[in-house]
């Protein structure tokens, strides 16, 4: 009822803009004077004006549109429908009486009267439904300050112009050639430098960085000098959630960490990998984990047959089932342990996957360094062996190994057992018949945000209890990764080993750019929190079991090779273990258990490069 009155409202606005706009076209051509002859000639023809102009301006779907929401579009169909509503009327005012008391200047004046009619009176309602005429939102408003001014920045400004909370009173821009310029009607002040001087002299205490397009670096640089100046950073959406129509541009959010330490998005072969995944089964072990789950969802965007989750944590599972629950990929979700191989063996006989991911593993350095180093060994490399073994004989096509930089030069058991997972493969890869069966892949990388066992959400959990932030050592530091990005870098080596670009067997490298110095780390986390150091103090508590200032990519004995995607490179091949190694390392890995000082042991015998820490 209420859209009907809506549009009746419309209609009879329009119609009444139609007769004034013929009436005022009159007007102004005999120069605001009028005699009874040009009254009566109004009175006979605007009939005929108000029926083909309504009539028009129905077919040409004038009023399918929103006022609320009137746009150059909709400036386009009034211009279209009013242009042939003025040749029907010249028209038909002709053919009824040769337009003989109808001055052609009137049908100049009319068209143009009625478009400003109108057009204006929907944009004077927009304005002032978005706040811009007549508000009162200016006083309880918060003012905010905007870093950057192009496309990004001008879709925000559209929408806060209809919001309560925030109130745009500035856009800072590096580019010197937009300053002293207006956006919507708000001005940009100057440089991102100059964020503090502005923040004060408009009092505003919150900042959105509306730049998603531009590289990390230069987002960077924007959140921190936003930061430094004491302001709330926020920022909009990735720019590919805000073209998808995933997200809107209004749904700012604070800036994370991971914004500062994010990298560039990573390139894909999307139809290499369409020809890997899609309409496939793929089995991803560790599915409930960070990386199996980020895998997952990375997977299904290719479309594969089935999806085959394998998790022992039943609560794992359970989350990452509900996650796909409604989704268009088919999933099925098997409860099992990596050494279990019956269960493995089962589980490969009935869905027979063409492609497993290897995630699931202990990598928690401290908790896997003493009390628990042999169920590391047991957990990632007999877990390793038993999955390996069960891809081949249940014809796996692809077997990547998901590896850390913790496997070079090892001092910790979780690395040294990484390491030999990865031994194990280039053995398993020996047993299979050179260009069928099964190819093994092993990719190694650093630390990625938010992974479970991560420091970041230590630190977040440190600075919500007003901390200290505890750091190890003042100059250890590590390299990071986003989730996403390593899941894809995963799924991308997988597909070169799968197409021939590199035979299996080999090590894949990502590139984990520079490394991060983690007490600059909590640094800005603190500050992003919007506390200072004296707020919350770092602590140094010294380096736990097992763990190293610094990690490495390759071994003292490794150099790399370049892969046509610039984000991976490839070991040089090393000598692969033979049957009797393979054989050998079984017989040790039998023992139920093993005290620390054997498994150590048995560790060095393995791993030369392994070298425990004091």
């Amino acid at each position: 009822m209420a859209i009907a009155l809506k549009s009746r409202l419309v209609v009879c606005h329009d119609v009444a803009a139609i007769l004034l706009a013929w009436w005022l076209a009159f007007l102004l051509r005999y120069n605001l004077e009028f005699s009874t002859g040009q009254w009566l000639v109004i009175g006979q023809t605007m009939p005929w004006v108000a029926a083909i102009q309504a009539a028009a301006f129905w077919y040409f779907g004038l009023y399918r549109g929103m006022w609320r929401f009137a746009s150059l579009p909709d400036l386009k169909r009034i211009l279209i429908a009013v242009g042939f509503s003025v040749l029907a009327v010249a028209l038909v005012l002709f053919l009824v009486g040769r337009m003989e008391n109808v001055p052609r200047s009137v049908m100049l004046l009319d068209p143009l009267l009625l478009v400003l009619i109108m057009g204006g009176s929907r944009f004077l309602y927009r304005s002032w439904k978005d706040g811009h005429l007549f508000s009162l939102r200016d006083a309880s408003s918060a003012p905010v300050l905007i870093i950057g001014s192009g496309e990004a920045a001008a879709m925000l400004l559209r929408d806060l112009g209809r919001s309560r909370e925030w109130r745009a009173v500035g856009l800072l821009d590096d580019d010197a050639g937009k300053h002293g310029r207006w956006l919507s009607g708000v001005p940009v002040l100057g440089p991102v430098a100059d964020i503090g001087r502005h923040a004060a002299r408009f009092e505003a205490r919150h900042a959105i960085v509306a730049i998603p397009a531009s590289t990390v670096a230069e987002r960077r640089r924007a959140a921190e000098a936003a930061a430094a100046a004491g302001l709330s950073v926020m920022t909009v959406p990735a720019l590919d959630d805000i073209l998808s129509g995933r997200v809107a541009i209004s749904k700012v959010r604070k800036v994370e960490l991971e914004d500062l330490l994010g990298r560039e998005p990573v390139v894909l072969d999307s139809e290499g990998l369409s020809r890997l995944l899609s309409g496939k089964v793929v089995l991803v072990t560790g599915a409930g984990g960070s990386i199996g789950s980020e895998l997952a969802r990375q997977i299904a965007r290719f479309s594969p047959k089935l999806l085959v989750f394998y998790e022992l944590s039943e609560f794992a599972l359970y989350a990452i089932e509900q996650e796909f629950s409604d989704g268009p990929v088919a999933v099925t979700c098997a409860v099992g342990d990596v050494k279990d191989a019956a269960r493995l063996s089962a589980v490969f006989e009935k869905y027979r996957p063409d492609v497993v991911f290897h995630a699931a593993a202990y990598k928690h350095v401290p908790m896997m360094e003493n009390e628990n180093a042999w169920e590391a060994v047991r957990n990632n490399v007999l877990g390793t062996l038993a999955t390996g073994r069960a891809a081949i004989a249940h014809g796996v096509r692809e077997f990547v190994l998901i590896s850390t930089d913790k496997a070079v030069n090892p001092t910790n058991v979780m690395g040294a057992t990484k390491r030999l997972a990865e031994r194990v493969c280039q053995g398993l890869q020996g047993e299979v018949v050179a260009g069928a069966g099964t190819r093994f892949v092993m990719v190694r990388f650093g630390n990625v945000l938010g992974s479970s066992g991560s420091v970041i959400p230590k630190f977040r959990e440190q600075i919500a209890k007003g901390g200290p932030v505890t750091v190890t050592h003042p100059d250890i530091i590590r390299y990071f990764m986003l989730i996403p990005e390593a899941a894809q870098l995963v799924m991308q080596a997988g597909l070169m080993a799968a197409e021939g670009k590199e035979e299996g067997g080999r090590i894949f490298v990502l590139d984990m750019g520079e490394p991060v110095r983690i007490a600059d780390l909590a640094r800005d986390m603190i500050r992003l929190s919007g506390f200072s150091e004296e707020d919350i103090r770092i602590e140094f508590t010294g380096l736990r079991p097992g763990e190293k200032l610094y990690e490495e990519l390759l071994a003292d004995g490794e150099s790399t090779l370049p892969t046509p995607h610039t984000k991976l490179r490839i070991t040089r091949a090393d000598d692969a273990p033979d049957a009797a190694w393979l054989s050998s390392l079984e017989t040790w890995l039998s023992a139920p258990v093993r005290s620390e000082a054997e498994t150590k042991d048995g560790l060095r015998a393995r791993v030369p490069e392994y070298n425990p820490a004091n």
